[in-house]
């Protein structure tokens, strides 16, 4: 497995923008399809943003499709979350997870998820 530790959180005001952090030590970082997901109070933990391996393909929720943006550097072992435009109701603890996969493609599904970072707190105020 790999260790992924979140930063970037914080509370900002409506129709502003953060961008989340996600580095990842341990084994190969290119080797894992990477994700965020989101849990917000008394609510389910829900899908995000996925990307590839090398970071080609990205899907994203409808609920933050053009207003986020998920990439990654392998480089430096690390996962972003760029988030503009946000809303009150993006409010939630912020986790990354990464998925080993041979795909070369994003992965979709909760279950694939093996790896996940404790997560970092986005407060958006109207």
């Amino acid at each position: 497995q790999v260790q992924l530790v979140e930063s970037g959180g914080g509370a900002v005001q409506a129709v502003g923008s953060l961008r989340l952090s996600c580095a990842a030590s341990g084994r190969t970082f290119s080797s894992y399809a990477l994700a965020w997901f989101r849990q917000a109070p008394v609510k389910d933990r829900v899908f995000v943003a996925a990307i590839s391996r090398s970071g080609s393909s990205t899907y994203y929720a409808d609920s933050v499709k053009g207003r986020f943006t998920i990439s990654r550097d392998n480089a430096k072992n690390t996962l972003y979350l760029q988030m503009s435009s946000l809303s009150p109701e993006d409010t939630a603890v912020y986790s990354c997870a990464a998925s080993p996969t041979s795909s070369t493609s994003y992965v979709l599904g909760v279950g694939a998820y093996n790896s996940w970072g404790q997560g970092t707190q986005v407060t958006v105020s109207s």
